[in-house]
């Protein structure tokens, strides 16, 4: 019989719960996501009470023994959380559930050990370790979740069409634990997810798009997108990303299918970096090629102007997935010129040229680089070696006039007030017009980035702008 009572040594704090439930007479056990992460060696702060027993009872007598004052207890569920020291503690009564067709909210009562084990969602958070003082650490594993960790599986401890009936976000949980874990899926939970899919429609945007995210912000992304794909439900949940499956192109630095290359833009995007932004702007970049694609004969399927529409797509797309409205611009720019970095790289490269992207940019550049180095995904190494080699070039000049002309933020250095004032005019579009004018001869090199040629400048074409009346 496996024991992690050495494990729980770590945690000294769990003790004074064995005590408590000597006193009580309760049996009291871990379980779910902290047990499962125990044995696959992952450090988590949220720890997960099951007490046969009254759970809010067992949670206020602990607090108090733990110095806690802070005790927050939902009556309806008969669950309670405090929070101690680094560590988030849940404590729910042995409980069974019962659903509506209509809700995944379930109608409570009290259970055994058994009926709350068997209503959780996965084998692998159904594993029990005792906490009572006589079976310390003894683990409890009624549906085998135990071995389906060691042989990374997801399985529902009972039918699935359960499971996913009572509650579709297991759904989307389960591909997410597939990308977060790098677990194989039971081929019945893809099969029951493809039958139920629709029934995701009683499930609130927020808790779908939450999901959604953590399987982006997972380390290989690409697991989860294609379990979603493949068993329907992204067609449910993001048709627009579905829609790419199936569409090709033909590049040197691209796969043919715009899904997959998508997947794979993702994942080496989630290897250097952990900002789920960016990994959703790759996910996103090339969303609008459906509705750009265009055969043209001699050099195949083209997709001009898609940067341009996909970032047009964005606001509609981030209100649907209830996403935060303040990522949008960062999102919208990366879409919009993640070709001008690669279009570059096969000209000669003008210092006009780098000033304008780098203005473009302005302080997400490394960003944006970031996402257009993972944008090739050519199978041959010759040729992918050849476009990152013309990308470090376009870069080394990048760098090169950033910091020679600090275009960071970049704005004309004569400002609208100063303008007026040489001119003699009210604020107007003109005014505008002028510090455009100013801003466009920085941007061509004609003038440095600095006050004094920009002063210069305007006393030079002051009068031309007047003379247009």
């Amino acid at each position: 019989m496996i024991n992690f009572s050495t494990q729980l040594k770590r945690f000294p704090f769990l003790e004074a719960a064995s005590e408590i439930a000597a006193e009580l007479s309760f049996e009291i056990f871990i379980v779910g996501g902290f047990v499962r992460d125990l044995i696959l060696k992952r450090d988590r702060k949220e720890i997960d009470f099951l007490v046969v027993g009254d759970g809010t009872e067992f949670a206020k007598k602990y607090a108090k023994q733990l110095g806690v004052k802070k005790v927050t207890v939902f009556k309806n569920f008969g669950t309670a959380h405090f929070q101690f020291g680094d560590y988030d503690l849940e404590f729910v009564g042995a409980r069974k559930e019962s659903y509506k067709k209509s809700s995944r909210k379930p109608e409570v009562v009290s259970g055994t050990f058994e009926d709350d084990i068997k209503r959780r969602d996965f084998t692998i958070n159904t594993i029990a370790v005792f906490i009572s003082k006589e079976s310390f650490g003894t683990m409890i594993d009624l549906f085998g979740g135990y071995e389906d960790i060691k042989n990374k599986l997801i399985r529902t401890p009972i039918e699935p069409m359960i499971t996913f009936d009572d509650d579709p976000l297991r759904i989307m949980r389960a591909y997410r634990f597939a990308a977060q874990l790098g677990f194989e899926v039971d081929e019945s939970i893809n099969e029951a997810a493809a039958k139920l899919k629709s029934r995701l429609s009683i499930v609130s945007q927020e808790r779908i798009t939450d999901e959604f995210l953590k399987i982006l912000a997972s380390p290989k992304p690409s697991v989860g997108l294609n379990l979603l794909y493949y068993a329907g439900v992204l067609e449910v949940i993001l048709p627009e990303l579905s829609n790419l499956a199936g569409v090709e192109q033909r590049n040197d630095y691209h796969h043919k299918d715009v899904f997959n290359h998508t997947c794979e833009v993702v994942d080496n995007i989630s290897k250097i970096t952990e900002n789920v932004w960016l990994h959703f702007a790759a996910l996103v970049h090339d969303i609008a090629k459906p509705q750009t694609k265009k055969f043209v004969e001699g050099t195949g399927w083209t997709f001009h102007g898609h940067e341009e529409l996909g970032a047009r797509m964005m606001k509609p797309l981030f209100k649907k997935l209830k996403l935060p409205m303040h990522k949008l611009e960062y999102v919208e720019k990366l879409v919009r010129l993640h070709l001008r970095p690669i279009a570059l790289a096969g000209e000669e490269v003008t210092d006009s040229a780098i000033r304008r992207l780098i203005v473009s940019a302005g302080e997400d550049l490394e960003d944006l680089i970031t996402l257009c180095r993972a944008d090739i995904t050519s199978k041959n190494p010759r040729k992918k070696s050849k476009y990152l080699e013309n990308y470090e070039r376009v870069m080394k000049k990048v760098w090169e006039v950033e910091e020679k002309d600090k275009l960071r933020a970049f704005q004309s250095p004569v400002r609208g007030e100063v303008i007026m004032k040489v001119c003699n005019l009210k604020p107007s579009k003109k005014v505008g017009e002028i510090k455009k004018a100013i801003e466009e001869a920085i941007l061509d090199g004609k003038i440095g980035n600095n006050y004094e040629e920009a002063f210069q400048y305007l006393l030079e074409i002051k009068d031309e702008f007047l003379k247009k009346g």
